[in-house]
């Protein structure tokens, strides 16, 4: 299993940013795939995810109404589409996934393969 994250930068606060994870070596529609960040200092925390074939989100708290999830199961990728970014989501942001069923992924634990992560800083 391999997830190959892109599309972190720098903007300033209420910009957006779109992530792309794109994933290979497993049928991507079998697994639930995700994102998590972690800030400096911070433990991980897991922010949104997506389930097998697209049809289910979840979303943590802080990224209700603002960030959304989304996957392409013809490119094996999974984006995360966010807005109105504000310097408390100055972070690594992490693509992950967990094979089987549908369930929320509250925890980063959850997780069983993830990415290298994308760097996302918002600052004026």
């Amino acid at each position: 299993v391999q997830l190959q994250a892109s599309g972190g930068g720098s903007v300033q606060p209420g910009g957006s940013l779109t992530l792309s994870c794109k994933a290979s070596g497993y049928k991507f529609i079998e697994y639930v795939i995700g994102w998590s960040r972690q800030a400096p200092g911070k433990e991980r925390e897991a922010v949104a995810c997506i389930s097998p074939g697209g049809g289910a989100t979840f979303y943590a708290d802080s990224a209700k109404g603002r960030f959304t999830i989304t996957s392409d199961n013809l490119k094996s990728t999974a984006y995360l589409r966010m807005n109105n970014l504000n310097p408390e989501d100055t972070a690594d942001y992490y693509c992950a996934a967990r094979p089987g069923a549908w369930g929320e992924v509250l925890t980063s634990q959850e997780y069983d393969y993830w990415g290298q992560g994308t760097q996302v800083t918002v600052s004026s």
